[in-house]
């Protein structure tokens, strides 16, 4: 049986790529709504077709991730889009970003963006900000696109990967694709008036072939609530807490009240940003003071 991979998902179609570059509309299988399954952009799949438009899928290959918001599987990376002005960068938002992908097991990328509406001194400020991420072992690349600023380095990243793009609005995610690809922006226009999109469209998700990559054309992260987080997890979130968590005098020391914990010494030392520290108690209060989900 042949295999592909769906790239997009409409109306109940399913669009299955093939590995010699063939495109093939199916359904899904009745069964699979007996078995809670429901196949994602991503997923890569068993499929029969008597010809490119009645084609069915028969079954979903295990996945190594997947997100609700939006519905796509075996994502390769995160790439976090914040822009240093108008918006202006915030630590406390790109660290919500950074625990929501880590909870997921995803490899988060960091863009920041519109570097050149900086002052000297407000690019330096940034310029730490990246120093302090990058020494946690992310990977942070600042862009402009007015000036094509390290287009490279964004293709660089997206090569051979499936990639999300997750960032709050107006910090500049669609200036930065048809930077690097032009015919997006064309793209883009055809596939909303070939929807008619408009109020009462449904929203899909697709897979769109940007920098050598995939990128999963669809809003990052419609919510930035920690819903799926238990506060267990959030130690897990941050990688510099991991590393650190077997100084601890405490197996599974939640960093707080604890004492001898490896975490408030390396922050008392300097050794983690205070603002990481501060955020991550924040984000614990959060998690704690939700209420039970039934």
């Amino acid at each position: 049986m042949p295999t592909g991979k769906i790239m997009k998902a409409l109306s109940g179609f399913y669009y299955v790529l093939t590995a010699d570059g063939e495109t093939y509309q199916c359904r899904g299988r009745g069964v699979f709504r007996k078995q809670k399954i429901t196949p994602l952009v991503g997923d890569e799949v068993e499929f029969d077709a008597e010809t490119k438009l009645e084609g069915y899928v028969h079954d979903v290959r295990p996945r190594k991730n997947e997100l609700v918001r939006p519905p796509i599987a075996n994502i390769d990376q995160a790439i976090i889009v914040t822009s240093a002005a108008q918006p202006d960068f915030s630590t406390v938002l790109l660290d919500r970003f950074l625990v929501l992908v880590e909870s997921k097991h995803i490899d988060p990328v960091i863009f920041i963006t519109k570097i050149d509406m900086l002052t000297k001194d407000e690019l330096a400020k940034i310029e730490v900000y990246k120093q302090e991420y990058e020494k946690i072992g992310y990977s942070v690349e600042m862009l402009s696109s007015k000036e094509e600023t390290n287009l490279e380095q964004v293709k660089h990243h997206m090569k051979d990967k499936i990639s999300v793009i997750a960032g709050q609005s107006g910090v500049g995610k669609s200036s930065m694709l048809n930077a690097i690809d032009p015919r997006l922006e064309l793209e883009t226009k055809e596939i909303s008036e070939s929807l008619g999109r408009g109020r009462h469209t449904t929203r899909h998700v697709e897979l769109i072939p940007i920098g050598g990559g995939l990128v999963a054309d669809t809003p990052g992260f419609s919510s930035l609530e920690f819903t799926e987080i238990e506060s267990e997890e959030l130690p897990s979130c941050f990688p510099e807490f991991r590393e650190r968590e077997e100084g601890c005098k405490f197996r599974g020391c939640m960093h707080h009240r604890e004492p001898k914990c490896a975490v408030k010494q390396a922050v008392e030392e300097g050794e983690i940003p205070e603002y990481r520290y501060t955020h991550y108690l924040q984000f614990l209060e959060e998690i704690k003071s939700r209420k039970p989900r039934y």
